[in-house]
């Protein structure tokens, strides 16, 4: 638990404050807990803050000399939109093709949460985990593709119930050779099973 500031409330008072400000009772048997509750779930939604992406990766890596693609494709996401604070939700699919290091395939999911526990926008977090993996791997490239739906689009403003956004972000050979992106997009697709 992170301690508040001397002097200012709690996230459990915060919410306590905002249920009385929709018109709520917190003292009212099914909220007693909700303020307790909600400030559980808000740390570990945004536990991403928390953790050091380079130190996540550090110690999986490993001198070889493997030149192909790696790829893992369907890490489930989910995250808070820092417009609405409300989840968005889908699939991550993260490429690689090494350039004498690679890293252990466990890695990338753990990196994609660490960017994803965060406030965010789905463009800034495809950026943030291809970024990462340039700079710590050095590769011959990286691709990252996004799909997820946003509770932001669905329940309030356009209300569109099955619209998904995708992003992506293609690095090195990913961005200036088309049969390299090509083979991650055949790789990625969700007939693939």
């Amino acid at each position: 638990m992170h301690p508040a500031i001397k002097g200012e409330a709690t996230i459990s008072e915060l919410v306590e404050e905002l249920l009385v400000q929709i018109g709520e009772d917190p003292s009212r048997e099914g909220l007693l807990k909700t303020p307790h509750r909600f400030e559980k779930a808000i740390r570990y939604l945004t536990s991403g803050y928390t953790k050091n992406a380079q130190e996540v990766l550090n110690g999986a890596i490993y001198e070889e000399p493997y030149d192909e693609m790696v790829a893992v494709r369907d890490i489930e996401l989910f995250s808070l939109c820092e417009h609405h604070l409300l989840p968005f939700y889908g699939k991550c699919h993260v490429a690689y093709i090494p350039d004498g290091r690679l890293i252990g395939l466990s890695k990338i999911p753990r990196l994609v949460d660490v960017f994803a526990r965060r406030l965010q926008v789905q463009e800034r977090l495809t950026s943030q985990i291809a970024n990462c993996l340039q700079e710590v791997l050095r590769p011959q490239g990286v691709a990252v593709v996004i799909e997820a739906f946003h509770l932001c689009m669905a329940m309030r403003g356009v209300e569109k119930q099955n619209a998904y956004a995708i992003t992506s972000s293609m690095l090195g050979v990913f961005r200036k050779d088309s049969r390299s992106r090509s083979e991650f997009m055949n790789l990625i697709k969700s007939d693939r099973r």
